[in-house]
């Protein structure tokens, strides 16, 4: 491991939770209570999330703006894809599909909220580019209403046909969200690099690049990492659905998107902090984008090949739920200002929601 890893390994507190590796390992060696491993190795996939985040930045940096921009706008949301790959080898489709929706809620609500509370909180009224949030949030209506249609679909002809229509009416959309997800990339490759792309947060954060060779280096080393705590992690959802009486809804809603995203939310709380609100709704809202119209499409292809075909099927309250969290972000976003009410207006939506989420019968 090379020494700038290693400096950065130490000095972020975020990092250190990479100690919960080898324990979570010893935990299930010693067969240990599923509630305490899964904690464990949702705090190992933390770190590991952020390592694939920051190497994944510092490899962009070192090639042209625009690569770099298809780097950021293609694997950035690579540790929460991993865990929902395991999950859908385990059989684990409605977990994977309440990530999908967890994470689109998380970062337009949680994330976003956050970052407005605290930057006004510091800052007072804050300024962010009006046209880009508005641009993104008009995409990300139109990725919510494709994510809707099969679910809608399947409720108005679920009772009528049972000949695999609503499967193969989700494979049509996954692969049209795909090819609008490439458009987006080549237009704005051809015109601002970094559009569909989360941006690239260590300058504004402080955060020094890593040289090359580090940062591949840091990726295997974490993806390797992210593949094994996530198979610990999805080993444990059955034994703490029987063993505490939580839904597995309710684990995907949550759990997989904070442990997969962590990094990634205090990174975007400290840019608004910085006075750099623009950065910050960037994060939440391109993050938001890249799950809609890449991560949930790309996870329907590939339970086709694991044999667990996933369907783009969601119910009322989760449609609900979405539709409303992208109509409100549409709305804070309309004007290019923010203030820390706004933020926890935001926040305040998500704790409801959460709410909402974990007393649904399962």
């Amino acid at each position: 491991m090379t020494r700038d890893l290693f400096r950065r390994l130490i000095t972020n507190p975020l990092y250190w939770l990479l100690a919960c590796v080898p324990l979570a390992i010893i935990l299930v060696a010693l067969d240990a209570p599923a509630g305490w491993v899964m904690l464990v190795s949702g705090a190992a996939l933390a770190p590991m999330a952020g390592l694939i985040g920051e190497a994944t930045e510092s490899a962009a940096a070192h090639t042209t703006p625009r690569i770099g921009g298809l780097l950021n706008a293609t694997l950035g949301n690579s540790a929460e894809l991993i865990i929902s790959i395991v999950a859908i080898r385990e059989g684990l489709l409605e977990l994977v599909k309440a990530s999908i929706t967890g994470s689109i809620l998380g970062n337009l609500l949680l994330v976003l909220g956050m970052g407005m509370l605290a930057g006004g909180a510091r800052h007072g009224i804050q300024v962010f580019d009006r046209r880009k949030a508005s641009s993104d949030s008009i995409l990300l209506m139109l990725a919510v209403t494709a994510l809707s249609v099969p679910s809608l679909f399947s409720h108005v002809a679920g009772g009528i046909r049972d000949d695999g229509s609503v499967e193969a009416l989700s494979l049509g959309v996954a692969a049209m969200m795909v090819v609008i997800y490439a458009l987006g990339l080549i237009y704005g490759m051809r015109l601002e690099p970094s559009h569909l792309s989360r941006g690239s947060t260590q300058a504004v954060a402080g955060e020094p690049e890593w040289s090359l060779r580090t940062a591949i280096i840091a990726l295997i080393v974490a993806t390797i990492g992210t593949v094994w705590m996530s198979e610990i992690l999805v080993g444990q959802v059955e034994p703490v659905v029987k063993q505490f009486g939580v839904s597995e809804f309710f684990l995907g809603i949550i759990l997989v998107p904070i442990v997969g995203n962590v990094a990634e939310h205090l990174v975007a709380v400290r840019v608004a902090m910085k006075n750099q609100m623009s950065l910050c709704a960037e994060v939440s809202i391109g993050s938001s984008i890249q799950v809609a119209l890449l991560v949930a499409p790309l996870l329907v292809f590939i339970s086709l090949l694991l044999g667990n075909p996933l369907t783009l099927v969601f119910n009322n309250f989760e449609l609900v739920a979405l539709i409303g969290a992208v109509v409100i972000t549409a709305f804070v976003a309309s004007d290019g200002e923010s203030n820390w009410l706004e933020g926890a207006s935001l926040l305040t939506l998500y704790l409801i929601l959460g709410l909402a989420f974990f007393l649904l019968p399962q």
